[in-house]
């Protein structure tokens, strides 16, 4: 398995994750995050990307699952035992999947919230006036209620607030959940542009395989709880195997339909 030598924000370490001490679902995982960085962690629903996440977050003490071997360090600190709410002060914010905004609050006030430890209001301006810099259509939106905000503007918002804490590691989940097209490749070029002008490191997890790796440095698949294959993001791009089942085009050229993908057969590497 490839790692990253220098430089590494984030490591997981060989973890396994069990939830009411009797579901095993992460087997083992191992992962990098280089600092700057962008790393896509692709798989099919329920392959553990989330949990991971939350593995990464604290917010697996929230579902009853707790990380019961091997370690998760941020910056050579181990973090895996620390509540969620040190692991944010340390800088890692995470996105949850589906929007989870403040539906009876404004675009203004969802944003300040995520901004609470920014300290005075100035700095708390100075942060809003970034967000609304990276996303103009919150500025215009910033007095709407947020329950009421189209789908891409609440994936905007969501993000938007978590960029208020200072995050030195973004945690995205499924950012392109449910949005058009357009909709995708704005949020995504906006997050690429966050990543290169804020220096924010984004571990990306995405069902989407073809806009994650178009955008991320490196990648991991995951299947049923383990990381069976990783590589720099144009070498996945071209991997026989990433092209076939996650970006539907066969050797031959062929899009791969589901009827196709349902008589798939995994190559003895992808084992593990």
């Amino acid at each position: 398995m490839h790692t990253w030598e220098k430089n590494k924000l984030l490591k997981i370490n060989n973890i396994e994750v069990v939830y009411h001490n009797a579901i095993l679902v992460l087997r083992g995982v191992s992962l990098d995050v280089k600092d700057g960085s962008i790393v896509a962690l692709l798989g099919a629903n329920g392959a553990g990307k989330t949990t991971t996440l939350k593995a990464i977050s604290g917010l697996l003490a929230t579902e009853v699952g707790k990380v019961t071997r091997g370690s998760v360090d941020f910056d050579g600190m181990r973090i895996d035992e620390l509540r969620p709410y040190d692991i944010t002060k340390l800088g890692i914010i995470q996105v949850l999947e589906g929007r989870k905004v403040l539906e009876q609050l404004t675009v203004e006030e969802n944003l300040k919230v995520g901004g609470f430890i920014a300290g005075n209001k100035s700095a708390l301006r100075t942060k809003l006036d970034s967000v609304y810099a990276y996303f103009p259509r919150l500025r215009d939106r910033r007095n709407a209620v947020s329950g009421y905000c189209s789908g891409g503007e609440q994936q905007m918002l969501v993000i938007g607030r978590a960029l208020m804490a200072s995050p030195r590691l973004l945690l995205l989940d499924e950012p392109s959940l449910g949005l058009s097209p357009f909709l995708v490749a704005e949020i995504f070029r906006i997050i690429q542009t966050i990543n290169e002008e804020a220096k924010i490191t984004i571990l990306l997890v995405e069902q989407n395989a073809r806009v994650a790796l178009n955008m991320a440095n490196y990648g991991y698949v995951m299947e049923n709880g383990r990381i069976v294959l990783d590589d720099h993001a144009d070498k996945l791009k071209n991997n026989e195997d990433i092209r076939e089942f996650y970006l539907g085009v066969s050797a031959s050229g062929k899009r791969t339909t589901y009827k196709d993908l349902k008589f798939y057969k995994r190559r003895k590497r992808w084992l593990g």
